[in-house]
């Protein structure tokens, strides 16, 4: 039996129901239900990224993992994007919104180099430029991009390393870190790097960054032992396959309530 009264007789009238019964099952639930709704939080997710100067250059690192909510569910991702020749940007928070940055920027250089073509092309500090004022556009129209970016590299001899955030918050620093990297790793890279970036070789910035990634492995739940470096010099930009960690838990094994170790 059909219980409602406004479909008894005749058909349903979407514009006026005397009884106010229609439709019961998707009445709204408050006023702004069926408005324009922006993103409130982000879902997937990748977490800290890692950034030095040394003497030739900037390094670059971030894991592999782009985490849904607490689950560990994509550990192939690639946070690492070249930009043009001498440029590359790395990305935590939200991986959507990133494909989306990663989209205009490779719209952006090919457009340069195809409309310009006056033989200069964007560096560095150009993109760095131009995502601060992309965040902070979507900042303004309360739609941000919710990523943290670290833009690093080489130009004429002049190393770039900088910060924007989806408030359109932007700084520059010998090193940099996002995410959770920002409390745990932070401290460390100032301790090796500052004061030492003109005589800091390739290799010795590597362990460096390798060190800060395996105290992230260990302490930050959202963080993968399979993660990718950057490096930007003269010579131009180049991303290593996945690399994995070497880590050693036999430490936990003294640490109160693990495993057997109760008192």
């Amino acid at each position: 039996m059909d219980h409602f009264p406004t479909n008894w007789g005749r058909p349903r009238n979407d514009d006026f129901d005397a009884y106010s019964t229609y439709p019961i099952h998707s009445r709204p639930k408050d006023a702004f239900a069926e408005g324009v709704q922006h993103t409130q939080q982000p879902i997937v997710t990748g977490t800290s990224v890692l950034a030095l100067k040394y003497k030739d250059g900037i390094m670059m690192a971030a894991d592999n993992l782009a985490s849904y909510g607490s689950l560990a569910r994509f550990k192939d991702v690639q946070r690492l994007h070249p930009v043009g020749d001498f440029t590359v940007v790395g990305a935590g928070g939200d991986m959507s919104d990133f494909q989306y940055l990663q989209r205009i920027l490779d719209d952006l250089i090919i457009e340069e180099e195809i409309t310009a073509q006056d033989g200069h092309k964007l560096g560095p500090a150009e993109i760095h430029e131009y995502l601060s004022q992309v965040m902070y556009g979507r900042r303004s129209k309360l739609n941000p991009l919710w990523n943290s970016l670290l833009i690093g590299g080489v130009r004429d001899g002049k190393r770039f390393l900088a910060y924007v955030d989806l408030l359109g918050t932007t700084y520059t620093a010998s090193t940099l870190a996002t995410g959770y990297g920002a409390y745990i790793a932070q401290p460390l890279l100032r301790k090796a790097v500052e004061g030492k970036e003109d005589v800091l070789t390739e290799q010795e910035a590597r362990k460096i960054i390798e060190d800060c990634m395996r105290v992230l492995f260990y302490r930050d739940a959202r963080s993968l032992n399979k993660y990718q470096i950057a490096t930007i010099n003269a010579s131009g930009t180049t991303i290593t396959e996945s690399l994995k960690l070497e880590t050693s838990w036999g430490f936990a094994d003294s640490i109160r309530g693990y495993g057997s170790q109760t008192q």
